[in-house]
């Protein structure tokens, strides 16, 4: 699967990190299983000012900071409160990520935000939802629903929520719950994205493929972002290699079993993929 550089995003957003996670696909889940609404940040990149990368933390810390930054220059939403824990009487029972009201409605939103890369493997079960899995394969879609389902979500009518809630003025009752779910998937080489619903269509940004797919090109170069380095835009990468210096290290990930995401880039296109050890 092949991604043409100039349909990857417009040009001034191909070294913006806050604009190119503002833009990454969006998964609507809500169904009669799930029935979370989604709450999106995409029409928001336009009105928010750039900031500083935050490349020391981990994937999920980086996102939550991307989030809330979106949220606070917005002037759409209020922040009102984020990454809320919520103590029992011997330990911490969970957290509530992000309240925030419309500032057109005036309507409080409960939100939970989730940042995944997903694989399709169609193994994993009958449905479409139980197929994704994550690069390494220890971490599903389906898991991740299920938890916000019968944890993270209910978390906000909990007792002991009841208390932070009053000193925000904020009814359980009359808050909207939603999701904002940045879901990056990838298929295997040779399915094609149309088979997928729109819902998931859209959220297709690669492939992923075997040691023994990964051929040479003889133009190519190629970058092994590592995990803290996935939400930067390609063009932020520095490090490009050879097809036989890729190998090399593609060689020790699979020794190590770890599937590496590689972009594969070009005079005329940039691939983006994970080579799997399984």
């Amino acid at each position: 699967m092949k991604f043409f550089v100039t349909d990857l995003l417009p040009a001034n957003l191909k070294s913006n990190p806050l604009s190119y996670f503002c833009n990454a696909p969006e998964l609507d889940v809500s169904s009669e299983t799930f029935s979370f609404k989604p709450f999106s940040v995409v029409s928001l990149a336009a009105e928010i000012s750039e900031v500083k990368f935050p490349s020391e933390k981990l994937l999920g810390k980086q996102a939550e900071f991307l989030f809330e930054h979106v949220l606070n220059q917005s002037t759409a939403y209020q922040l009102l409160a984020s990454n809320v824990q919520i103590h029992g009487e011997e330990e911490t029972l969970g957290e509530l990520d992000y309240l925030v009201q419309d500032a057109k409605t005036e309507e409080v939103l409960h939100v939970e935000l989730a940042c995944k890369f997903y694989l399709l493997d169609k193994g994993l079960g009958s449905d479409l939802i139980q197929q994704w899995i994550g690069p390494n394969r220890k971490d599903r879609l389906i898991d991740k629903l299920e938890k916000l389902k019968s944890k993270q979500f209910p978390m906000l009518f909990a007792p002991e929520t009841k208390a932070v809630l009053d000193s925000l003025a904020i009814a359980a009752t009359h808050v909207e719950q939603q999701l904002c779910l940045k879901a990056f998937l990838f298929l295997p080489k040779g399915v094609k994205r149309n088979a997928l619903p729109e819902n998931f269509r859209k959220c297709v940004v690669g492939t992923y493929i075997t040691p023994s797919e990964f051929t040479e090109h003889p133009t190519a170069q190629y970058a092994f972002p590592q995990k803290k380095e996935w939400l930067l835009p390609p063009a932020q990468l520095s490090n490009w290699y050879t097809y036989e210096d890729a190998l090399v290290y593609l060689k020790k990930c699979m020794h190590e079993r770890r599937s590496p995401l590689v972009y594969k880039k070009t005079e005329s296109a940039l691939e983006k993929f994970f080579v799997v050890w399984w």
